[in-house]
């Protein structure tokens, strides 16, 4: 770790090989980094699993400026984003000149070290806050003035001669967030929201996702369209469309090219893997919504053709549902996409 007082440290991205620009990425692209070059920030928004954090850092390398990443989280404040007192310095002068006489002079004072969005607000790099919405609103007022008049205001601890600090006209800020229903996620002020340009990102068209799978899992493409086609049938049939996302693509496909299985129904290790990974998928949607034991009774009569009875919202005096194995639906899945 480099020492406090070093100054400003950006990391500079390096381009990322197997980065798949298709058409539907390339538009998001050109649209978010038009919104940068105009000096306005960008915000993804989104469910787990879309890309969100891919995307903003490609954007960081794409700007060809040092980059400060930020993550959202929970015991955030505001120093956390500014910067604070940590540690102190401590002087000591002994004298001697005279030998019959010893003089000493010491003293102590705190040490101020800027954070992340100071050193970025400063030496114009690029800020990726990943999940901002982590982070408690009340931490996050800081950004205000920062986006909207381009200056910081700077506690009297920081030891700048001016309590205001003005941003540099090279920064740009580029924050993701996942839904406000998503555990631990707080709601964004509405002047922050403001502020920024969003972007709502959803999963990815079925080619994209296929070219995503072959260039993170190095798969042909038949098997990555069969891994896709799976995912995508399975995440149909989930009543919030969100679940599974790209990345159990990404598992699968890397997994099984590990162990040297076939990308097939027919495979015994295709299926454990399958299996391993999908039926440990939850819904991170509202508690409103449907369980996943609801989910499965919906799915069987699509998938097998049985008639199953639908399952009604549960009040405080009715009974749980019936549990359904969620492998079985998986099973099915994978003999009809695989």
């Amino acid at each position: 770790m480099p020492a406090l007082d070093e100054g400003p440290v950006g990391l500079m991205l390096e381009p990322e090989p197997g980065f798949v620009e298709t058409p539907q990425i390339r538009n998001v692209i050109a649209r978010a980094l038009s919104y940068l070059k105009a000096g306005y920030p960008v915000h993804f928004s989104g469910p787990a699993g879309v890309g969100k954090t891919t995307l903003a850092m490609h954007l960081a390398r794409t700007l060809g400026r040092p980059a400060c990443l930020i993550f959202g989280d929970d015991e955030f404040g505001s120093s956390d984003l500014v910067g604070g007192q940590f540690g102190y310095r401590k002087r000591k002068v002994v004298d001697n000149f005279i030998h019959s006489v010893l003089k000493t002079d010491e003293d102590m004072v705190s040490r101020w070290a800027d954070a992340r969005l100071t050193e970025a607000c400063k030496s114009g790099f690029t800020l990726i806050y990943d999940e901002f919405n982590r982070s408690r609103p009340e931490a996050n007022n800081v950004l205000l003035s920062v986006l909207e008049e381009g200056v910081m205001t700077l506690p009297p601890a920081s030891g700048e001669e001016e309590s205001y600090l003005e941003v540099h006209p090279n920064f740009r800020a580029v924050f993701t967030s996942n839904p406000e229903e998503y555990a631990g996620v707080h709601k964004t002020q509405d002047a922050l929201r403001d502020r920024m340009v969003t972007i709502e990102l959803t999963h990815y068209e079925e080619e994209t996702e296929i070219e995503i799978t072959m260039s993170r899992a190095k798969l042909n493409r038949p098997d990555a369209a069969r891994i896709v086609k799976l995912i995508r049938a399975l995440r149909e049939h989930s009543p919030s469309k969100s679940t599974p996302t790209i990345r159990a693509c990404i598992i699968i496909g890397k997994v099984a090219k590990l162990r040297g299985v076939r990308i097939h129904r027919q495979d015994k290790g295709f299926r454990e893997i399958c299996q391993d990974v999908l039926t440990s998928t939850r819904s991170r949607s509202p508690a409103t919504e449907i369980s996943p034991v609801g989910l499965v009774q919906q799915t069987i009569p699509i998938t097998i053709g049985v008639a199953v009875p639908k399952q009604t919202p549960r009040g405080p005096l009715q009974r749980a549902p019936k549990p359904v194995d969620t492998r079985g639906l998986v099973e099915k899945l994978m003999n009809r996409c695989c």
